[in-house]
């Protein structure tokens, strides 16, 4: 499915030429039903110049009173950019649809206010080919709350099955550089509502998927995805002095590490499982949410004589768990569910970052982490009884005496470390059990004290003071002036766990990607 190269060729194919009315687009159908895009001439006063709309066109459904369920702005074409105004209908209408958070510090009517120029600019600086991905990503998002909230079921059940589920990977262009820079250009406030809104759609389909209804398996789909780069949107990207990794991952797309339900205990005695119905409405809730990842690392290069010093150092990682698709106001059953699961989330509890020279760079060598291995303080406490028998008796007098020790030690609630993979420099942050010991990830918490150890709304931030001091690389001097490849990896442990609720049910979830950025090794003044 390629719409955006079909309009920019539009007024230069024989089929808009030798007709009188408009050009179809086939997005998805059967032999009986389909949707299309539909581009409709518009004339004015002057009959040898006109206009475009465009339309979506759903055909062959009982249920529609009207074939036509969307119409866009029209499109000037003496304009020099006459389709920038579609993109930017698609993209507000998107924003306007995209689930915010409450605790969201922008509002709806703020962000509606796009900008036209970097949308612009990211047109103008990539061919049609490469803005593909881009635009046909926008339109299936629009075209997923079109079809499934503002048109009839059966147009829905059609779109995932003909739509959604073939064309899903669009959702994550994951083989699509121009992404990152149109995300990028268009600011993280917008960045957000896109991927918020893309996700939803994500998590839609994958939970069809796993009560069977999808067509296409979500197995396949995963395995047919870029090695360390799951469902969901990721990118890196270099800004003033700053490596910046971000991931966006919806629940259903990380992979389950850990788990216990009530279908285990069914499972001993019957060979299908049996879900309890409270747990089947919770895990729906928990599949409406998504894991928002920022890793950024500060680095410099300085140059000495006979090499040069490459160094990087966490400046900041930022976990947010954030709640898809429950809007409020309104009666709907998600906003229902939204009330009586609000305070049932996952909370990060493991982090593991990584940071080096790509694969094979012989160039580089001699990496010095920042910090050492700790170990931490124990306190001992000796306790000593004497028990004795005094006094005349039978039994002649004896003293009894026993000696007791006790040991208490000091232990944070999460365990910070660096460590190094080959010329790669890990930073490694592990969330403990204070009373047993284990990590969270391995097993479920013997008790609920964690609510200190994240933010409000269910988030981790590690600042520049938690991983210790920098590290370092040494660059043979002879790669001055060259343009290396430095890579980033992250890999994120989310666990659930009941709050309120009396289930037996909590899983830990776990998703890794890694992306690289160029670093030239250009001296400055």
């Amino acid at each position: 499915m390629d719409p955006w190269s079909w309009i920019c060729e539009l007024l230069e194919s024989p089929e808009f030429a030798e007709s009188d009315s408009h050009v179809v687009f086939q997005l998805g159908g059967d032999l009986t039903r389909s949707i299309q895009l539909r581009a409709e001439r518009v004339f004015g006063s002057d009959p040898e110049s006109f206009s475009l709309t465009f339309k979506v066109i759903a055909e062959g459904f009982n249920r529609l009173k009207s074939s036509t369920i969307w119409v866009s702005d029209t499109c000037s074409l003496s304009s020099e950019k006459p389709f920038l105004p579609l993109v930017l209908q698609l993209l507000r209408e998107l924003i306007s649809h995209s689930p915010i958070t409450r605790e969201s510090a922008c509002t709806k009517s703020e962000l509606l206010e796009i900008k036209a120029s970097p949308v612009s600019w990211v047109m103008d600086s990539h061919s049609p080919e490469s803005f593909s991905s881009v635009f046909n990503m926008i339109l299936l998002t629009r075209l997923f709350w079109l079809c499934m909230f503002d048109a009839p079921s059966e147009v829905g059940s059609f779109f995932f099955q003909h739509l959604l589920g073939p064309q899903v990977n669009t959702l994550t262009c994951q083989q699509a550089p121009v992404l990152r820079t149109f995300l990028v250009s268009v600011g993280v406030d917008v960045e957000l509502c896109i991927v918020r809104a893309a996700s939803y759609a994500l998590s839609k389909w994958m939970i069809s998927n796993e009560v069977g209804l999808g067509n296409l398996g979500l197995k396949q789909l995963c395995s047919s995805t870029l090695p360390h780069h799951p469902l969901g949107f990721s990118y890196a990207t270099e800004a003033h002095g700053l490596w910046i990794l971000k991931g966006y991952f919806p629940i259903l797309s990380m992979n389950v590490t850990n788990h216990n339900s009530s279908n285990d205990i069914h499972n001993k005695i019957i060979k299908f499982p049996i879900v309890e119905p409270k747990e089947a409405v919770l895990r729906y809730a928990l599949s409406h949410q998504q894991a928002e990842v920022i890793i950024q690392f500060g680095y410099s290069v300085k140059f000495h004589e006979n090499f040069i010093k490459v160094n990087a150092r966490v400046d900041n990682i930022r976990i947010h768990v954030s709640k898809l698709g429950f809007h409020n106001g309104g009666g709907g059953v998600e906003n229902k569910i939204a009330d009586c699961y609000s305070e049932e989330n996952y909370l990060p509890t493991r982090v593991r970052v990584w940071v080096g020279p790509e694969i094979g760079s012989s160039h580089v060598s001699g990496l010095s982490l920042g910090r050492s291995t700790k170990n931490e303080e124990r306190e001992i406490e000796v306790t000593r009884v004497l028990k004795g028998n005094f006094g005349k008796g039978k039994v002649a007098p004896r003293v009894k005496a026993r000696a007791r020790m006790s040991t208490r030690k000091k232990i944070k609630d999460w365990r910070i470390e660096q460590e190094s993979e080959g010329n790669a420099a890990v930073f490694d942050a592990v969330l403990y059990d204070r009373e047993t010991g284990q990590e969270v990830t391995t097993a479920k918490p013997s008790h609920d004290g964690f609510k200190n150890v994240f933010t409000k709304s269910g988030g981790i931030v590690f600042g520049r003071d938690e991983y210790g001091d920098e590290v370092g690389w040494r660059v043979g001097r002879e790669m001055e002036g060259s343009v290396l490849k430095w890579r980033m990896g992250g890999k994120i442990w989310l666990t659930y766990w009941p709050n309120k609720l009396n289930t037996l049910f909590y899983e830990t979830r776990c998703v890794e990607w890694c992306d690289e950025v160029d670093l030239p090794l250009l001296p400055t003044s």
